[in-house]
């Protein structure tokens, strides 16, 4: 009967300690993944544009993420070496409505704020 006993508990041991297992497996790789996220995300975060973002005459030096305007039209001269993307809506959200590419100006009718990397 002992056994038989040992017989049945042995799968629920083994099953068991799989689970223990595979959760310190998942943990590791979820560490890992964070890690990694990290690692490629901060370096991103550390650059700027170079040059300057001038929205409605207010000069930004060096600019990096999200800059608001509640004046109509907003008139944008982007004198940086990225990219600046118009939205339609508040904090960068709705549509893009204008790209400017470096050293050009652009007035957008409909332009609540404006993205650079």
């Amino acid at each position: 009967m002992a056994k038989g006993g040992w017989s049945c508990r042995a799968p629920v041991v083994l099953e068991f300690t799989g689970g223990i297992a595979m959760r310190r497996l998942a943990s590791t790789l979820g560490v890992l993944v964070a890690a990694a996220t990290l690692a490629v995300a901060v370096p991103q975060s550390a650059f700027a544009a170079n040059g300057d973002l001038i929205l409605n005459g207010v000069v930004h030096h060096d600019p990096s993420g999200c800059f608001d305007s509640t004046r109509r039209p907003l008139f944008v001269d982007n004198r940086t070496d990225e990219y600046v993307y118009v939205f339609t809506g508040a904090d960068c959200t709705g549509r893009v409505v204008e790209v400017v590419p470096p050293d050009e100006r652009a007035v957008s009718e409909f332009g609540s704020s404006v993205y650079v990397r």
